[in-house]
């Protein structure tokens, strides 16, 4: 009989033999738990021994993996450096010398005659070739053609030799597996078995194979996910009944025609996208995803106008008070003089739409009259933080919710905010651009509009990144900040600190603001702003710099997102290259919010090849989504579905760095199996995988019967 995952989840480790309770022990630090695991613990590469590089063919500068014996070892303790161990490999024909600094037990593990795979970049020293610091994993007498490497925990004590050895018997304890794809799609998409695929990602038989049972199982992992997804979108349109919003009333127009500037063709898109769904008989689940600046606050305010033209209240959630406070500000001066028609179906005759605000900063007597407006449905749009889904907020009719960096939320908040309605329909938005098969992973429940567009009269951010520590290119940026501040406009500098760290090397805003206030522009009104400062004392300082008050404002990262000062043209940011790019990309989009150039300034010597990388990609384009498609071949997909929430990651050999394409296809298959199976009943042994990837909550939530 076909052997099911479930099964092998069920089944510890330890009944494999040679695995006693110190060896589970090690595996544990590797969660390796069950025999599932342990199969599920693919190997990192393979060897092809037919194809071996010799230590004499590497070229200086090279990355290389060589497999080769251990000659000679030695220990050497300085006074002046750190601990260093040197060992002499050889594969027979030629010698190398690796060296490993800080790690004295390399001494143990690479003894005199152990056979080992040591990957590293190839220099000289003192006319010697060597590798510095390079990976190891030790094979032992593992022989064939082609041979499996595992990743293994160092401080665990295992050799990939050892791991190979069980996951052989496991391999041929379980025998075949059950198949959860029927023949015709698998021919479709051109994939083996998942018997063939499993027993050939351990013990290929050639590269080729290899190559072909890590697609297949790699295409599992992304279909069980998609599955998940759109099971859950399924499930919202299934048993979630619609509010069929008017989209067609005055107040939509009027706020259009009012606008000071044209829609861009994009925006356009969005809203026509997003007026389907409110006028559909199911709620809408959307994401909203536009670059800085693109324009998403006035799709978002249409989204929300429309339920207050059908009616209804509309409720916009910020994550932090700046940002709310922003909008508030931003929605107030869009909607100013702005009525709302009698025929809408609202209790009142015509009338001024009306904002509030709701933060932890709103007084309790405010609240009261918020709690009475948003009872009575005086309110039509409540702006606002976490509070919003505090239990003392009720609204007469909730309509309509937007979810501004919904990243930042938890889905139990969303779920609150959505609950203070009855099925009201959701649009969330992020600025935080990511790629196409990224956002099908991470936000696969969801439908996706793109905002690819900038409005008329912006003008691209010009952004240089100043090499090394001080000197004439800094002065360039102070010089710059000197000239638009005597033109009347303004500047940002921000710090990745608050304060002074001994440990890290990194300019703190208290530190700067001193510093600069003092030595660079001592006749310029600077300002700091940071996260520890009381939110009165936060509020105070960006007034100040709203209204022109202050010059140069001093900051760390609480001004990343929402902050939209359009005078402000020059940002300078300190220690560039500790920040990643998207939060780069985020401070950049806080100028050139206006018609006048703008400028950004990375200070930063790039010390590593991957921040070299990320600042010369921000200095080179200011498209947030080509930026996101680098960020992701730089960090891989682990910065990305960071983002998600919910379930565990259950992608071991997928990469949506380099399986895009198979994430669209398992995105095709997961629509067809789910439309013609909404409750798996077909694909028992596919559901019952799926119950390996969620919790028991989850799982009954989606496919209850």
């Amino acid at each position: 009989m076909a052997r099911r995952l479930g099964r092998l989840a069920k089944e510890p480790v330890t009944s494999l033999r040679g695995i006693g309770p110190k060896k589970a022990d090690a595996l544990a630090q590797m969660d390796i738990h069950t025999v599932l695991d342990l199969l599920t613990h693919y190997p990192l590469r393979h060897i092809d021994r037919t194809k071996e590089r010799l230590i004499r063919d590497l070229e200086v500068g090279e990355e290389a993996m060589v497999l080769a014996t251990v000659r000679r070892v030695q220990f050497v303790r300085s006074r002046k450096g750190p601990p260093r161990v040197t060992v002499d490999i050889s594969d027979g024909k030629s010698y190398l010398t690796c060296t490993f600094f800080n790690q004295p037990w390399r001494a143990k593990q690479l003894t005199a005659g152990t056979e080992a795979v040591f990957f590293g970049k190839l220099d000289v020293y003192r006319g010697k070739r060597q590798m510095t610091n390079p990976v190891v994993d030790l094979v032992g007498n593992r022989t064939g053609r082609i041979v499996p490497v595992y990743p293994q925990s160092e401080k665990a004590g295992l050799s990939t030799w050892e791991i190979g050895e069980w996951v052989e018997e496991a391999l041929d304890r379980a025998g075949e597996f059950a198949e959860p794809l029927d023949e015709a799609l698998l021919d479709r998409l051109d994939l083996p078995g998942r018997s063939w695929a499993m027993h050939h990602i351990h013990a290929p038989e050639s590269i080729d194979d290899a190559h072909a049972a890590r697609r297949r199982l790699a295409f599992d992992e992304l279909l069980r996910l998609q599955v998940t997804l759109v099971s859950r979108k399924r499930m919202y349109e299934r048993e979630s009944k619609g509010i069929r919003h008017d989209v067609h009333g005055a107040l939509v127009t009027r706020f259009h025609d009012q606008l000071p500037f044209p829609l861009t063709g994009a925006q356009q898109r969005a809203i026509t996208e997003i007026s389907a769904d409110l006028a559909g008989p199911h709620p809408m689940h959307r994401l909203l995803q536009g670059d800085v600046g693109s324009g998403k606050t006035v799709v978002a305010v249409t989204a929300l106008l429309t339920a207050v033209q059908s009616g209804y209240q509309g409720a916009l959630m910020a994550p932090t008070e700046v940002l709310a406070e922003q909008h508030d500000i931003s929605v107030r001066t869009m909607l100013a003089g702005l009525t709302v028609p009698d025929e809408s179906g609202s209790l009142f005759e015509e009338r001024p739409v009306t904002v509030g605000l709701l933060t932890n900063r709103t007084t309790a007597k405010e609240r009261e009259r918020l709690a009475a407006g948003l009872a009575d449905g005086s309110i039509d749009i409540l702006i606002g933080t976490h509070a919003l889904i505090t239990e003392g907020v009720a609204f007469h009719e909730l309509g309509a919710v937007v979810i501004d960096e919904q990243h930042r939320f938890g889905v139990e908040q969303r779920a609150a905010l959505r609950g203070k309605g009855d099925d009201p329909d959701v649009l969330v938005m992020t600025a935080t651009p990511i790629p196409r098969t990224a956002a099908m992973t991470v936000y696969g429940d969801l439908d996706v509009t793109v905002l690819d567009e900038l409005p008329p009269g912006r003008t691209p951010v010009v952004t240089k990144w100043l090499r090394g520590p001080g000197g004439l290119d800094q002065l360039e940026a102070y010089d710059r900040v000197r000239t638009e501040v005597a033109a009347g406009r303004q500047a940002y500098v921000v710090c990745p600190l608050i304060d002074e760290s001994e440990k890290i090397q990194a300019k703190s805003a208290k530190e700067e603001f001193e510093r600069l206030s003092t030595e660079v522009w001592p006749d310029l009104r600077v300002r700091l702003l940071h996260g520890q400062m009381a939110s009165r004392d936060k509020e105070a300082v960006m007034s100040e710099f709203r209204r022109g008050e202050a010059d140069v404002l001093v900051s760390t990262t609480v001004i990343e997102v929402g902050v939209d000062v359009p005078n402000a043209t020059v940002m300078l940011i300190e220690d560039a290259d500790r920040f990643g790019i998207a939060q780069l990309h985020q401070l950049r989009g806080r100028v050139g919010r206006g018609s006048d150039q703008a400028w950004c300034y990375l200070l930063g010597e790039g010390a590593t090849p991957d921040a070299e990388e990320r600042l010369g990609a921000l200095e080179r384009t200011t498209d947030g989504f080509e930026l996101a498609e680098v960020d992701l071949d730089i960090r891989g997909e682990g910065t990305v579905l960071g983002i998600r929430q919910k379930g565990r990651n259950d992608l071991k050999l997928a990469s949506l760095k380099r399986d895009r394409e198979w994430v669209v296809r398992a995105r095709e298959v997961a629509f067809e199996i789910v439309d013609a199976d909404p409750g798996l009943v077909d694909h028992d042994v596919l559901k019952e995988e799926l119950g390996l990837l969620l919790d028991e909550a989850e799982a009954e939530f989606l496919f209850k019967s």
